[in-house]
C-alpha cells in the first residue's frame, strides 16, 4: 500500500467547485457512460452499485512532472487531501483510470497549465479530518515550513504513521499480498529499539492504573470482565501524544474489551461526544456484524469515563480517526 498526499486548497475557488460537484457529491455514473471505456464503466458499477463515485484527478503536471508519482498508484493505495493548513479528508483508492475527456467534462481546465485533471481515481471510505500541518510535521520529523506542495507518494515511514493514526488497517484496504518472508529480517534500529522501549515502560504503570484488580469494566460498552479480556487502549493515539500526554496516566487511556469495543473504537466507527455521550460512525450501516453488535452493546449508550480532563483526548479521537463523511469547505476553512 501506497500513501499519497494531494494538494487540493479549498480557498481555491476552482478546487472548491470541483470538491463540491465530485466529493461532496458523488458523480453519476450513468450521465457520463458515453465517455467511459466499457471496462473501467463495469469496473466502477462492480465497485460502486449505486452507480455513484467520488472522483477526483490529477494533471500531468509541467513537462508531465506528476506522472512518476501517478503511475505508482493502485487500487488500495491511500489518499490524504492537504490544503487550508492541514489534512482534511482521507480515502481509499478503488480504481485509476486515464480519461482527458471525462475529466474536462467534469473540471474544465486549470488556467495555469491548460491541462485537465486526466489520471482519474475513484475514492471508497472517504472520511474528514483535521491534521493540522504543525502537527504532521511534529510526527513525521519534517522541517518547520514544509508542506505537501505537489500530488506526491509519501514516504513509507510517513504513510505509515498517518494511516495508523486514522486507524486504517493495512490487510483491509485492497493492497496486494506481501512477498516471500525475508529468513533475515534487519533489527530494530536505535529508534525502533528505544520506541519499543518506551512503550513497554509505560503500559505496566497504564495498565496498573487503568485495572488494578482481576476484573475491569470496559469504558465503552460498560460490561465487568476479567482482565484477559481488556486492554489499555490509548483514547488518543500515542503516536501522536506528547511525553506527558503518555503519562497522563488516568486520563490519556481507557480500559476496552476485546469483545468488540476496542477495534471498533481503534478503527473510528464509534466515539465518544463532549459531554460524555456514544456517537456512531454512519459506515456502521455498511457492515451488518459490527451495526448489529454496536445496537446491542453500545446504542444510546452515555460514556460515565468521559470527564473534562479527558475531554482533549476524547476531540483528538473524533477529528482524527472518527469515520465521519466528507467535510464542507465551510467545515475545513473554520
Amino acid at each position: 500500500m501506497t500513501v499519497f498526499a494531494q494538494p487540493a486548497s479549498l480557498k481555491r475557488p476552482a478546487v472548491r467547485e470541483h470538491y463540491e460537484d465530485t466529493i461532496l457529491n458523488p458523480v453519476d455514473l450513468v450521465n457520463h457512460a458515453d465517455l467511459l471505456d466499457a471496462q473501467v464503466l463495469q469496473s466502477l458499477r462492480d465497485l460502486f452499485p449505486s452507480e455513484r463515485a467520488q472522483l477526483w484527478g490529477v494533471t500531468p503536471g509541467v513537462g508531465e512532472a506528476n506522472l512518476p508519482q501517478i503511475r505508482k498508484m493502485r487500487a488500495g493505495d491511500v489518499v490524504f487531501f492537504s490544503g487550508n493548513k492541514r489534512l482534511y479528508l482521507v480515502g481509499t483508492v478503488a480504481l485509476t483510470w486515464h480519461n482527458p475527456a471525462l475529466a474536462h467534462r467534469l473540471w474544465g481546465v486549470d488556467e495555469k497549465t491548460d491541462q485537465t485533471w486526466e489520471y482519474m481515481y475513484a475514492l471508497t471510505g472517504v472520511r474528514g479530518i483535521d491534521f493540522p500541518m504543525e502537527e504532521i510535521r511534529s510526527l513525521l520529523s519534517w522541517k518547520p515550513k514544509r508542506n505537501v506542495q505537489g500530488f506526491v507518494a509519501l514516504h513509507e515511514t510517513d504513510g505509515a504513521i498517518l494511516t495508523d493514526l486514522v486507524g486504517f488497517d493495512d490487510s483491509a484496504q485492497g493492497s496486494p499480498p506481501p512477498g516471500p518472508k525475508d529468513p533475515s529480517p534487519p533489527p530494530f534500529g536505535p529508534s525502533d529499539a528505544a520506541a519499543a522501549a518506551q512503550r513497554r515502560a509505560e503500559q505496566g504503570p497504564l495498565k496498573k492504573a487503568l485495572l488494578p484488580g482481576a476484573e475491569g469494566e470496559c469504558a465503552l460498552c460498560g460490561r465487568t470482565l476479567p482482565r484477559a479480556f481488556l486492554v489499555a487502549a490509548h483514547i488518543k493515539k500515542r503516536a501522536a501524544c506528547s511525553e506527558e500526554e503518555r503519562w497522563d496516566l488516568n486520563n490519556v487511556a481507557m480500559l476496552a474489551c476485546l469483545l468488540g469495543c476496542d477495534s471498533l473504537f481503534e478503527h473510528g466507527f464509534v466515539t465518544v461526544e463532549e459531554g460524555g455521550l456514544l456517537a456512531v460512525s454512519p459506515v456502521a450501516a455498511g457492515a451488518p456484524a459490527v451495526a448489529k453488535y454496536i445496537d446491542e452493546h453500545l446504542a444510546g449508550k452515555s460514556i460515565a469515563w468521559w470527564s473534562t480532563e479527558r475531554e482533549k483526548y476524547y476531540a483528538w479521537h473524533r477529528s482524527h480517526t472518527f469515520q465521519r463523511g466528507a467535510l464542507t469547505p465551510d467545515q475545513v476553512n473554520t
